[in-house]
């Protein structure tokens, strides 16, 4: 077994760059299939595809899904409030505000999983170092979307949803880490049980809210498919390994470099503008990435 700290460590920050790019593209993936569908009938459809991909990969290695009760009740809480909850508000969120703003409220899920896993005492390690890096990267977001252009969307109806989608985000880590991360469970395993919970919560919504007839576009179908392999399936994956390995507060500061993925892809695929101010908040966003992500020597 590989025990050099610092080959750990570029794994760890791989895995984290990975996990951005396909959440960060995810951005990307959701505004095309808007095209053809409502939020509820693409959280469904993500769900269940990442489900489906996640579940012959699981038999082929001889792995087995839980048996206990207690297991799938962790499960089913963690699937509504990491998946279901989250994944609608911002849906329904992003229908009335920019997503730059969607962006930035996004950015503050590493504060929220910071707060809570300190008050539930799931991540009691909160230096000085990482604090600033939390908060060196939230300001890097800010100067990226410079929200202070779109202030009255923060305060709306909208806004509140992201807002709320966050904190979900930030209490779904720290639920994962204390109750089912850590647990002897393959992260294989619990990517696919959390993902058919989720299916299956948002299966039993679908007649209160996804009935509207669909579009059948191609852009929007193969954005479904994209994200509910990739974007999904491929993503829970990383996310519960990162969670096992490194605990909730360093998984959730992935969130920060989305705001950089969307930026790239913006510019290559869409032709948008990449500023000053962007190349400062990237910059910024990097820094307290690097920050959060060192041990103390103490540690080492």
């Amino acid at each position: 077994m590989k025990t050099d700290h610092q080959g750990v460590t570029r794994t760890g920050i791989a895995r984290v760059a990975a996990l951005a790019l396909l959440w960060g593209s995810s951005f990307l993936w959701i505004k095309l299939a808007l095209r053809g569908f409502n939020p509820v009938q693409i959280v469904f459809a993500r769900l269940f595809l990442g489900f489906v991909i996640l579940v012959p990969i699981v038999l082929s290695r001889g792995l087995r899904f839980p048996s206990e009760r207690r297991v799938w009740g962790h499960l089913f809480v963690a699937a509504l409030i990491s998946n279901a909850v989250p994944y609608v508000l911002f849906g329904i969120g992003e229908e009335t505000v920019g997503s730059n703003v969607a962006g930035v409220l996004n950015a503050t899920t590493p504060l929220w999983t910071l707060l809570l896993a300190f008050l539930v005492g799931v991540d009691r390690a909160v230096t000085v170092r990482k604090t600033a890096g939390f908060a060196l990267g939230f300001l890097g977001v800010v100067v990226i979307f410079s929200p202070w252009e779109s202030a009255g969307e923060i305060a709306s109806w909208g806004g509140l949803a992201c807002l709320a989608a966050a904190a979900s985000y930030g209490l779904g880590y720290v639920y994962m880490g204390r109750f089912l991360a850590g647990r002897g469970i393959p992260p294989l395993m619990l990517s696919a049980a959390q993902l058919g919970a989720a299916t299956v919560l948002l299966a039993l919504a679908f007649p209160f809210a996804g009935l509207d007839t669909p579009t059948w576009r191609l852009d929007a179908v193969a954005s479904l498919l994209v994200l509910g392999a990739l974007g999904t399936g491929a993503a829970y994956v990383l996310n519960y390994r990162i969670i096992d390995d490194e605990g909730p507060t360093a998984a959730s500061v992935v969130t920060y470099l989305l705001p950089i993925v969307a930026v790239i892809l913006g510019g290559i695929f869409l032709h948008e503008a990449v500023t000053v101010a962007i190349v400062a908040g990237i910059a910024l966003v990097l820094a307290g990435v690097t920050l959060t992500r060192k041990r103390s020597a103490e540690k080492r």
